[in-house]
Formats: C-alpha cells, structure tokens, sequence
C-alpha cells in the first residue's frame, strides 16, 4: 500500500468507526458490572433537637434502607412555605448533625420554593420550610435542596470501577425508556453499600422500575 493509499485507508478508518486504526474500542457499559438504581422520594433528615420538638419522642424504626444502619421512620412530617405545604414526609434515621429535607425541583415548585442541586451534606444555597409534627413546629432555615444523583460504594467497588471519592461519571440507566444521566458523583466510604441515589423527577424521566439497574459508561 503505497503512502497515498495509507492515508486514505486511516481517514476511511477514522470515518467509519470513530478511531484511528490500532486504537482501543472503547469501553461498553457492559463490559463493568452494573450496580443497583434506587429513586428517592422527598424525605427528612433531623437532629436531635428537632425530633424532641416535633415529636416529642425518639424515632421509631419502620424499615430498613440499602445503606447500612439507615431507615425509613415511622414519623411523618408536613412541609408547609406561605404558598403550600406537603404532608406525610417520611423522616429517615438516625438522627443526624444538621436538618436536611430532599425534595425533587418538581416539589419545590409546588411549594414556591428556589432549591439547589447539591450532594447530601451540603446545604449552600438551602431553601427554608417550616416542619409541622404532632408536637411541635421546627424552623428548618436553610435546609432544603434537591439530591445530586450519585453511587454509594466502598473501596473495593471503587478499584473494580476504577473511580475514586468525588469523581464524576456518566451512567446509562437500562429502564424502560433508557438514557444517560451525566455527572454522577463517586462517594466512597467501608459504610456504603453499592447502589445508586436518584429522585423522582429522574425516575419518572426514565420509566424507572424497582430492580432497574444502572452502569458506568465512562469517567467524567
């Protein structure tokens, strides 16, 4: 093959398939095990203080969920701003530092509230709401926001999927109406349990079911 002819050859090659000639395919979603997709549901994280005035008693474990050593409570709470309010939000335990309350941005809007897209923990830019219980009321200031999607796992999940704690990723859900869901953050602690967090707004975009699974298609 003369030196003309190679060339052509290369570009017809980079056309077609998207790769110079001798390049590595690319990894397929398949070829990295999936993992577990759970969707959230508005629900409450409270301190301690906050469940003494609200409910004027400990929490009182209903179920457990897939991350170890949390549940969902038999407590309920109702959210109320000065343009609606949402009753029967679940409360998680235990109890934590700081009260965070998740909602979708579809939620939000019916409360006439402005909330950011953050990771769990991390309350810049929270919305306010009042929490309404059967004892009590709680000025929860600063405590609302919308869950960024992310993969709970632990260490060994991370060196198989070659990411580390705080990575972004994209992930292609295989549900009823497939689509990619771009940075998704890494958190990785021995605590964890493999699975991925999402809300209902990106559930209910992709026909989510229960048992629907999710996988890395590449590092952000």
């Amino acid at each position: 093959m003369n030196r003309l002819s190679s060339v052509i050859y290369i570009l017809f090659c980079r056309q077609l398939t998207g790769r110079w000639p001798g390049q590595q395919e690319p990894l397929e979603m398949k070829d990295l095990p999936g993992f577990l997709v759970e969707a959230s549901g508005r629900h409450v994280h409270l301190t301690q203080q906050a469940i003494d005035v609200l409910f004027g008693e400990n929490l009182h474990e209903k179920s457990p969920l897939s991350q170890p050593g949390q549940y969902a409570s038999e407590e309920r709470v109702r959210l109320v701003t000065a343009k609606d309010e949402i009753d029967n939000v679940v409360v998680l335990g235990p109890p934590r530092g700081a009260v965070q309350v998740e909602m979708s941005l579809t939620d939000a809007r019916i409360l006439g509230i402005t909330i950011p897209v953050n990771l769990s923990g991390d309350l810049k830019g929270a919305a306010d709401v009042i929490l309404v219980g059967p004892k009590g009321i709680y000025n929860a200031v600063g405590s609302v926001i919308a869950s960024k999607a992310h993969i709970h796992m632990t260490p060994e999940d991370a060196r198989l999927y070659g990411v580390e704690d705080g990575d972004s990723v994209a992930v292609r859900l295989e549900t009823e109406r497939p689509v990619t869901i771009d940075d998704v953050i890494i958190r990785v602690s021995e605590k964890f349990s493999l699975a991925m967090h999402m809300d209902y707004d990106e559930a209910n975009a992709c026909s989510y079911k229960k048992g629907d699974m999710g996988y890395i298609i590449k590092k952000n």
